[in-house]
């Protein structure tokens, strides 16, 4: 509806409209057939039943400029259909997963494009036959890889961005990543693409043709240009038609696809009524256990248990070397270090989404017993949400811009614990009130970039407690927030964990929320642990020359 809205869009698409119905139409609106030649008539001007006259051959024009239109558009379709179905499935595998089909792929993409295309058309032509619609089947694999290009290029860049690894996180398949994170971002740039691919099958169709290479019975645009140009002299109005035709078509192809991109990309807000609407009092569904006495945690089972863990790349050897630590459930465990001392690394391989060519080189790490280490990524995918999740810790660049706060936490819902739409929304609502914001309703219908820092990461706490997980896995999930918001949100983390049980790795650098939050502390130094024990042991007496030196960096300042 909102194309309609579009003066652009409103007048191309009904301009568009008008052209195919007419063309789809053509024996209704043309009952003589575009054949029928009558010698006596040749350049005769209009006359009843025949608005456009004759041409030199005595035949209907507008007869022969709406059968024309069939075998054009239907070509340029054809061409169309050809190249979509090879281009942009192949450029999303491509892009999407790397590796060898994308080098097969790129290689293959590289010398089609290297053909010269008209000689391909001709020799097409010498050995297929005049027919336009082989013609058009060849020319849909000659333009086939600006799409693959095109989608592998948007799909590479995408594929790094945050919010996509969030949705891998929440337990969600590559195929629902791709089909709702994925192409919504390149659907804009697919359809100017099919526009402009559309142009250019209609233009050179039509240029085959009027160079009288094309397939001469049949009437099409380019045989009428042909047929025009031959009597430009005599009768120059033949050029007029289908010269008009071909370009109100194509103009009105690529103002279309400028609105609709428009369209597309212009998410504007929710309307006032739904951001207004009053919530509906529901009970949250959380696990309410309270959390176990500091003599009771120790004789409890390991949540999470890794052991001499080692991860490694390529060129760069081991990042992380030999890792021991333990999760309870009911305790957070604080692992510290500085900047590439391999805590994100240790936390992403439990996660099992460590980056391309990364790989757990060596050990072990179980949850709840179970050994994830080698799993193939289907069983991985089944673990994440339901038993781990993850608060990761940049909060907007985690949220998909392109849809709603209430559309990304309801999707994980719906797909992990197979609720119905109203059900998943009414879960939704009902997180969104477990992580403290004042208004769901506001916050649920609106876009990433209407809410604050603060806000968008309670959403992402509330995603992730979205499938009632027993592990979560917060990494830096204070480092972009202020003072003030940062305490409400360590509050949140503690209330929930202890409300639910949770066991919680807590990813950080920041001494002064271990303090606050941690029950056990791990040290982190060059890919190792240095130094473990209970938040009081490690602040108050460390052992090891480089807990004292972190210490020693942050006590000056939190003195003065």
């Amino acid at each position: 509806m909102r194309l309609l809205r579009h003066p652009l869009g409103l007048i191309s698409a009904l301009l568009l409209a008008a052209v195919v119905l007419a063309v789809l139409l053509a024996p209704v609106l043309s009952p003589q057939p575009p054949g029928l030649s009558s010698l006596r008539l040749a350049f005769e001007g209009p006359a009843a039943g025949h608005p456009l006259g004759y041409d030199s051959a005595g035949r209907d024009i507008l007869a022969r400029l709406l059968y024309g239109g069939r075998n054009t558009l239907g070509g340029a379709v054809i061409a169309l259909a050809v190249a979509l179905v090879l281009g942009v499935p192949s450029g999303l595998l491509a892009g999407y997963y790397g590796g060898w089909f994308d080098s097969a792929a790129s290689w293959v993409v590289n010398l089609v494009m290297a053909l010269p295309a008209m000689v391909v058309l001709l020799a097409s032509r010498a050995i297929l036959g005049s027919t336009v619609w082989v013609l058009m089947v060849v020319l849909g694999f000659l333009v086939a890889p600006s799409f693959f290009r095109l989608v592998r290029g948007i799909v590479a860049n995408v594929r790094r961005e945050l919010y996509v690894d969030a949705a891998k996180v929440s337990g969600l398949s590559d195929t629902r990543i791709v089909s709702r994170h994925i192409l919504i971002v390149v659907r804009a740039p697919i359809i100017i693409q099919v526009a402009l691919v559309a142009g250019i099958a209609i233009s050179l169709q039509a240029g085959l043709e009027f160079l009288g290479i094309g397939s001469g019975d049949s009437p099409t645009w380019g045989a009428m240009l042909n047929e025009a140009f031959k009597n430009i002299q005599r009768a120059p109005l033949l050029m007029l038609w289908p010269g008009l035709a071909l370009g109100l078509t194509s103009g009105a192809l690529v103002l279309l696809a400028a609105a609709l991109r428009d369209v597309l990309e212009d998410r504007g807000t929710a309307p006032a009524a739904s951001r207004t609407a009053p919530d509906v009092p529901h009970v949250p569904d959380v696990r309410a256990t309270s959390k176990p006495a500091a003599g009771q945690a120790g004789e409890r089972a390991h949540l999470l248990s890794v052991r001499d863990l080692g991860v490694a790349y390529p060129g760069t050897g081991e990042v992380v070397r030999g890792v021991d630590l333990d999760v309870r459930a009911g305790e957070i465990v604080g692992l510290v270090g500085e900047s590439g001392s391999g805590k994100t690394q240790t936390a992403f391989s439990i996660l099992g989404i460590l980056p391309e060519k990364g790989r757990v080189s060596r050990g072990s790490i179980t949850i709840e017993g179970q050994e994830i280490v080698g799993l193939p990524e289907r069983a991985h995918r089944a673990l994440r949400g339901t038993l781990v999740a993850y608060v990761p810790q940049e909060p907007m660049s985690n949220l998909d811009p392109a849809f709603t706060i209430g559309s990304q936490l309801v999707e994980p819902i719906r797909y992990k614990l197979g609720l119905r739409r109203a059900e998943a929304t009414r879960r939704a609502l009902d997180l969104l009130r477990l992580v403290e914001i004042t208004d769901p309703r506001r916050t649920f219908d609106s876009y990433p970039h209407e809410i604050s820092g603060g806000m968008a990461q309670r959403v992402l706490i509330a995603g992730a407690m979205s499938c009632d997980p027993k592990l979560l896995i917060a990494d830096e999930p204070t480092t972009a927030l202020d003072v003030r918001v940062q305490a409400e949100v360590l509050g949140l983390l503690r209330r929930l964990q202890r409300d639910n049980d949770l066991g919680v790795l807590l990813v950080t650098h920041n001494l002064g929320v271990v303090a606050d939050l941690c029950d056990r502390v791990a040290v982190m130094r060059e890919g190792r642990i240095v130094e473990r024990g209970t938040a009081e042991q490690v602040l108050s007496t460390p052992r090891d020359p480089y807990t004292r030196e972190l210490l020693s960096a942050v006590l000056p300042l939190e003195a003065k």
